[in-house]
């Protein structure tokens, strides 16, 4: 089972064998069930600059850099540019309104699912495109016991955020300069599945949104679950196919 999505996966790029050393996590929606307070934080602080950010605009751009998601609604909703300073600032808001709402729990299966990665011998990295620093510093807490702080790819890592496949290529230079058929990505957004594909990285999406099926496939996702869970009961089979040698 798997095998055949593998197979094609391979072929597409001319590999000659996928052997994951390691899985490479998003984190809100993946790791943590944050995305409803994210849209909510999104749309309460941008009210106040005149943007509009509704909830569905908060899940289609989740996993680009903040500051390049408002630099953009700037530019098609008010026709102007600003630079990155003044995203920053605007940015800020977006997070203090964060920090006032109810802390997110991890997603169910996450914990599970990395201990079963571990005991195959893989390491787990995480690639997030937030720059927020109390969600950094609770993420490296939470997931101590199987990600290494080093392999934690933030917004202050790269400069090209998601979509560009920069952010997963850094993913695998922290985790060993390794190659694209070497790791795995986990997504749950459009921007992200696309950053993953991009990178030439086996890349599964997760959709725990509102979002279609379609927008993940779209985006040329190798595998696509519901919810995190059937990722963790999935796994044992999907990793019969790995070359592990």
């Amino acid at each position: 089972m798997y095998n055949r999505e593998i197979t094609a996966y391979l072929e597409k790029h001319d590999y000659k064998t996928f052997a994951p050393k390691v899985v490479l996590f998003d984190m809100d929606g993946v790791l943590y069930d944050s995305m409803p307070n994210h849209a909510t934080a999104w749309e309460q602080a941008m009210k106040g600059y005149g943007i509009r950010m509704s909830a569905r605009e908060a899940y289609a751009t989740e996993g680009m850099r903040g500051v390049d998601t408002i630099r953009t609604l700037v530019k098609q909703q008010q026709n102007k540019d600003i630079d990155e300073a003044e995203a920053q600032r605007m940015y800020d808001e977006k997070a203090r309104v964060f920090g006032l709402l109810p802390t997110a729990p991890v997603m169910p299966g996450v914990t599970e699912l990395m201990r079963k990665i571990r005991q195959k011998g893989l390491q787990i990295g995480i690639v997030t495109g937030s720059a927020q620093h109390t969600l950094i510093k609770r993420m490296a807490h939470d997931f101590k016991e199987f990600v290494n702080e080093n392999c934690i790819v933030t917004a202050y890592d790269v400069q090209q955020g998601k979509p560009a496949p920069e952010p997963y290529l850094m993913g695998l230079q922290k985790a060993g300069n390794l190659q694209p058929w070497q790791g795995i990505v986990v997504e749950n957004a459009p921007m992200g599945v696309r950053a993953g594909v991009s990178a030439n990285i086996f890349t599964i999406a997760v959709n725990s949104g509102p979002l279609p099926d379609a927008s993940l496939t779209a985006e040329g996702a190798n595998l696509l679950f519901k919810k995190m869970t059937d990722l963790k009961e999935a796994w044992d089979l999907l990793a019969a196919n790995f070359d592990l040698s």
